[in-house]
């Protein structure tokens, strides 16, 4: 995909990183620490996408930048799960999530130093009844402390643990990919 301005990807995380270029966009990753907090009374629904714009009005954009910043919340019975602090917290997660539909909402924000723009995509997530055992074993040996929900769909948990999916897969990988194309590619009309 061919954009006149230098988009840069305001992540950490490998896995927004492939799914980006996964896209065919040419990008550059910088990073900085931001404050993830939200007011506790903010809607469930409305977190993921706050915080996206939250990272985005961090960074200072030259005129030839396009900045792409992103936030996963895993949502169950009205609580938003974020990344787990330790490894009780994450066993806790998945724990709440068991024999359960859960929504994974992932957000995005493109921002450039005039405009921004931002959305999310929701979907829904059914976990078998998941054992004791399946939940340790999974913890320890993926450490998916950096993972909202305290787990990765494409890994072992994924695979084993999870009777149905309504939405996208790669949104709850944490980037909402098929929403991140249409809104380069109408910003790439308006170029």
């Amino acid at each position: 995909m061919n954009l006149t301005k230098k988009v840069i990807l305001a992540s950490q995380s490998p896995r927004r990183r492939e799914l980006l270029q996964a896209l065919n966009v040419d990008f550059q990753v910088r990073v900085k620490e931001v404050d993830e907090s939200f007011d506790a009374t903010m809607p469930a629904a409305e977190v993921a996408e706050f915080l996206a714009c939250k990272k985005a009005s961090a960074y200072d954009l030259s005129a030839d930048e396009l900045l792409i910043t992103s936030d996963t919340v895993v949502v169950v019975d009205g609580k938003v799960l974020g990344k787990p602090i330790d490894r009780a917290d994450a066993i806790n997660m998945i724990e709440s999530m068991s024999g359960k539909t859960h929504q994974v909402i992932s957000a995005y924000c493109l921002r450039t130093a005039n405009e921004q723009i931002s959305g999310d995509a929701v979907t829904a997530v059914t976990f078998r009844n998941l054992s004791i055992d399946e939940i340790q074993f999974y913890v320890d040996t993926y450490k998916p402390f950096d993972k909202a929900g305290a787990y990765g769909i494409q890994e072992w948990i994924g695979m084993v643990g999870i009777e149905e999916i309504k939405g996208s897969y790669y949104n709850v990988m944490g980037l909402p990919v098929d929403k991140i194309y249409q809104a380069l590619q109408a910003y790439r009309h308006q170029e």
